[in-house]
């Protein structure tokens, strides 16, 4: 039965907006009357429904809506209700019109004999490949809120993850940003005024406060192009990122340098252990899961390390012996990976080995951003002296013809 978004008016004149089901446009319109409204718009969010679905299906969920989503649909079954009453409750519960809207589609897709996976597959923006395999997983093993579960706690660390590296980036960003607006407005329109003084006066300048001159006059002429170059390079870098060759070439640059490189390694390194997981607890099987864990990596080397690997175990390699052949994942992730092969508990082996890398991870941020901030501060100090001694020099040069 498709789902219906409606706009209706009350007979005081007040607008509703809603969600309900029925088995057409016209029906719709029928409830709406026998709940003493008017309709003024009624449309079909059913998936499956090619008019008014596919423009639906483009429209996305936040991360923390899908977080809640899940966790939600998992916390129901696992309380022995029917998916289409979890469907329900949720619908009830959901503010977001747009929740709404999803979760009445999806309903409605399993009331027509879908699966779960099957009615996330029409939303392919919404909920990604790694998301509509492990569902399907629990739906053929009969583990589903065990499986959604575990997708929840996933979900959560990983926007944890990005909270905490986007925490650790953003104050050096703007710490960056305000050090080189500072410095170029003392630069650009500060020295300038002061220095016209010594100027008029004829005086023989310091040879730091010319050469201070010098760059900022070039400054006052160039700066707009220097923006210009500055935007030009940023969109020049997002359209080579959507170019394959030119985005291998890129990662292929970050992955050479030091610190970021590892950086990036490692939080790779941690996804696909996340990933795997997840994927080994719920049965899926290891090729399986290798081709679902190169979809949630970044670099393209560790995708291509991790296709290396997924061909070595086809040919019956252990999993921690063909992704040590690729010399690309941190060997304590292949040593906690080769003990859970050992053990028969790879799926536990995984998960310590993401821990163990988002750690590692959360540690490497937090050292650079100790030793980020007070480098940037030392170094636009030394620069803003730097300004102020090129302005002070001529006086004091002043200061001693006067006394002479």
């Amino acid at each position: 039965m498709p789902g219906f978004r409606y706009q209706a008016y009350n007979v005081e004149g007040k607008l509703h907006k809603g969600v309900l089901e029925a088995d057409s446009a016209r029906q719709a319109r029928s409830q709406l009357r026998d709940q003493g409204l008017t309709p003024y718009r009624v449309e079909v969010i059913a998936a499956n429904d090619p008019a008014g679905g596919a423009r639906f299906r483009r429209a996305g969920l936040s991360t923390a809506q899908l977080n809640q989503l899940t966790r939600g649909l998992a916390s129901l079954l696992e309380a022995g209700l029917t998916v289409e009453q979890a469907f329900n409750a949720l619908i009830e519960q959901a503010e977001v019109e747009r929740v709404r809207q999803v979760l009445a589609a999806l309903r409605g897709e399993v009331l027509a004999g879908n699966s779960v996976a099957k009615a996330l597959s029409a939303f392919p923006g919404i909920f990604s490949e790694l998301y509509r395999t492990l569902v399907a997983a629990g739906e053929s093993s009969g583990q589903l809120p065990r499986v959604l579960t575990r997708l929840a706690d996933y979900l959560e660390d990983r926007q944890q993850m990005r909270a905490r590296l986007a925490l650790a980036l953003i104050y050096p960003a703007i710490v960056f940003t305000v050090a080189l607006l500072v410095v170029g407005a003392l630069l650009v329109y500060v020295l300038p005024q002061v220095i016209q003084v010594f100027i008029h006066a004829h005086q023989q300048l310091p040879i730091l406060t010319r050469a201070l001159i010098a760059f900022s006059g070039f400054l006052q002429k160039t700066w707009g192009l220097w923006i210009v170059l500055a935007i030009a390079a940023g969109i020049a870098l997002r359209y080579a990122l959507r170019r394959e060759n030119a985005r291998a070439a890129i990662h292929r640059f970050a992955w050479r340098v030091p610190f970021v490189g590892r950086t990036l390694r490692h939080l790779d390194a941690a996804r696909l252990a996340a990933t795997l997981s997840i994927l080994v607890g719920s049965r899926v099987p290891i090729l399986q899961s290798l081709e679902a864990g190169i979809g949630v990596m970044t670099l393209v080397p560790m995708r291509e390390a991790l296709a290396t690997a997924a061909r070595g175990v086809r040919e019956g390699m252990p999993l921690a012996r063909a992704l040590a052949a690729t010399r690309a994942f941190p060997p304590v992730m292949v040593h906690l990976i080769a003990s859970g092969e050992t053990s028969g508990r790879l799926d536990e082996a995984l998960e310590r080995a993401a821990r163990q890398q988002q750690a590692d991870v959360a540690t490497t941020l937090a050292a650079f951003a100790a030793v980020f901030e007070p480098a940037m501060i030392l170094a636009m100090g030394g620069l803003v002296l730097g300004i102020v001694i090129a302005i002070l020099l001529p006086i004091f040069q002043l200061n001693s013809l006067i006394g002479k």
